[in-house]
């Protein structure tokens, strides 16, 4: 898959790419108290992320990271609630980003899943040694 973050905001581009390489391409949005940050997290838009994802609805594309860009690197749990409003405007799959400090939290996301929840990136947790690989992928 590939991942399309600041240039996805070229609706146009988004959905030339869906249509071409269709569900290959995920997009990524990354925000921070709800709000898309562009540009390696520096620029902040004008959109509200939910409103972003409803955007993506027809274009094509097989999905969404969504980074809670505050959460990010912090240990300090996902972000549930903008989470879950953004699986409410959706029916397209999110994977979460952002925060996944324990095997609880991944609990906590697997119990999303009905509600389109597809994936969640794990990445300082992992690093440090405080989520065991095997035991989050048991989890899921």
């Amino acid at each position: 898959r590939v991942v399309l973050g600041t240039s996805a905001l070229d609706e146009g581009f988004v959905k030339r790419m869906g249509w071409r390489f269709g569900k290959k391409i995920i997009v990524g949005i990354d925000a921070k108290d709800g709000i898309v940050r562009t540009k390696g997290w520096m620029q902040k838009t004008n959109f509200k992320a939910v409103d972003f994802a409803r955007r993506l609805e027809d274009t094509g594309i097989g999905g969404i990271i969504y980074t809670d860009i505050a959460k990010d690197g912090m240990l300090e749990g996902p972000n549930i609630t903008e989470l879950e409003s953004m699986l409410k405007v959706t029916s397209l799959g999110v994977i979460a980003s952002g925060g996944v400090s324990a095997l609880e939290d991944i609990t906590e996301l697997k119990a999303l899943e009905s509600r389109g929840l597809v994936g969640v990136i794990i990445g300082k947790a992992l690093y440090d040694g405080r989520i065991d690989l095997a035991e989050a992928v048991r989890l899921c």
